[in-house]
């Protein structure tokens, strides 16, 4: 059946105009005033409310194995509380085992997401390296729709990328037109770290911040963005958490170097006192990595989401309720590390942002839709209310209120951050290709109905980056 948004205003990362917008099979088919439509059409009055992209969520984690546990969040269940907040597609993350091959782990998390309610996209980790990655990565971007590639520089005697492996894979990025993106951490400082805090007897989650100051992810960010320099190749740093990794962005942005970088909702609103609350399951539920910073790194975040040198806003959306959290309890670094938010982004987004002035309604599309739609080649199809656009919307009550509760949201997790939280800024229908997945406060996603998004190669930024790089080739120097 066909949809007419009658009556709202539509909001772009652009413009701010009154039209109807029509869709059908999918597809944004028409905006403007008297459009003609089918007397079947399903009517949907927007007045005084908002039209606006669908969010774009380009950092979740579903149903992930790690830390001796899996993620409590499926993909269906998942993507059904996204719906359920605004959010219409997700980037998620494959991630082979250090040996494992890396289209083994991608078919594997292909079948997992089958049951999307919405649709989806990932990013592949690369946690090891040899000529067989390097074949992959090829046959990931060119026949798969795979444009971006995850390093983690944590989690030591895991999945963490040496930097022997950041170069290998960083350089093949680059002759394919890809992505790198980065989880900045100095995975040897935190390991060390880590024994230093047990051995003194810190056991507790507030162990978890101690082993992993701003010091340690403002120089793993520094130095993957100066390698990604040296290389000429675009990076991306994901959930960009404190001021020390935030300038290492702004310095190399003021250089000339493309580089881009996500915050997560909690980074923006939640500090470091969580952890030392004395109720365990309240502490270890906010362990994260990297962990939840004092007050002062906020403000300096919000800075640079509202100065563009952070372009995008994520979740890392990685549910564990209390029993998986409980392997921690005598031991810090086993805590499983995750959070939720996929639900709560966009509402946490417009009250701490559009309803303090800190963002325009047309900068909050951008943050949590447009700009990752952009970054990673998927727009206008993603991102945008346009014509011929698939029709992934939200319709956006922002003066509507709502108090967030694990005791009501949708999300399979038995913890909420913003618990008790009253937000203003809510979706009363999101629309997911054409169909209506959430309604006034009502569900109607179906499991398998989510599509898989192909990605395609970069060009243009990769090209200049190469023009560029040829212009300084360092030549021999003639010595007969």
């Amino acid at each position: 059946m066909s949809i007419l948004i009658k009556g709202g205003t539509v909001v772009t990362a652009d413009q701010s105009y009154q039209a109807d917008v029509y869709c059908d099979k999918g597809i944004i088919q028409a905006i403007g005033e008297n459009i003609e439509v089918p007397s079947d059409c399903q009517v949907i009055d927007a007045k005084e409310l908002l039209v606006m992209p669908g969010g774009i969520d380009p950092h979740t984690h579903m149903q992930l194995p790690f830390m001796g546990t899996v993620a409590s969040e499926d993909f269906f269940t998942g993507t059904s509380a996204a719906a359920a907040g605004g959010t219409t597609m997700i980037i998620d993350f494959v991630i082979p085992n250090p040996q494992q091959p890396i289209m083994e782990a991608y078919n594997q998390w292909m079948e997992w997401a089958e049951k999307s309610a919405t649709d989806y996209s990932f990013h592949v980790a690369i946690t090891w390296w040899d000529d067989s990655v390097a074949k992959d990565m090829g046959t990931l971007v060119n026949e798969h729709g795979v444009n971006s590639f995850k390093h983690f520089m944590a989690y030591k005697n895991a999945i963490m990328a040496e930097d022997e492996t950041l170069i290998h894979s960083f350089s093949r990025c680059l002759e394919l037109g890809a992505m790198p993106t980065v989880h900045a951490e100095n995975g040897d400082l935190v390991y060390h770290l880590q024994k230093q805090m047990l051995a003194k007897g810190i056991t507790g989650p507030e162990g978890h911040p101690l082993s992993r100051p701003t010091e340690v992810e403002g120089e793993a960010a520094n130095r993957a963005i100066r390698i990604a320099q040296a290389l000429n190749v675009p990076i991306y740093a994901v959930h960009v958490s404190c001021e020390e990794s935030l300038q290492a962005i702004t310095r190399a942005r003021s250089e000339g170097q493309r580089v881009y970088g996500e915050v997560l909702a909690g980074h923006l609103e939640i500090d470091d006192s969580v952890y030392r609350n004395p109720d365990f399951e309240f502490a270890a539920a906010h362990v994260m990595s990297p962990p939840f910073r004092p007050k002062k790194h906020q403000e300096a975040l919000w800075r640079g989401l509202q100065s563009g040198n952070l372009q995008t806003t994520a979740t890392d959306h990685c549910c564990f309720c209390a029993d998986q959290k409980a392997a921690g309890k005598d031991d810090f670094s086993l805590i499983p590390n995750g959070t939720a938010g996929v639900e709560d982004r966009l509402s946490i987004l417009w009250d701490s942002g559009v309803v303090t002035g800190r963002l325009t309604p047309n900068e909050f599309v951008a943050v949590t839709s447009t700009n990752s739609a952009k970054i990673f080649n998927i727009y206008p199809q993603k991102g945008s209310i346009s014509v011929g656009a698939d029709a992934d919307i939200v319709i956006w009550d922002g003066k509507g209120k709502r108090t967030i509760s694990a005791k009501t949201h949708h999300q399979n997790i038995d913890f909420n951050i913003f618990e008790g939280r009253t937000v203003q800024g809510i979706a009363m229908h999101t629309i997911s290709r054409g169909k209506l997945v959430w309604t006034m406060g009502k569900l109607n996603t179906v499991k398998g109905s989510g599509q898989y998004v192909k990605r395609p190669a970069f060009s243009g930024d990769f090209d200049a980056m190469k023009k560029r790089a040829a212009l300084y080739e360092p030549k021999p120097v003639d010595r007969s």
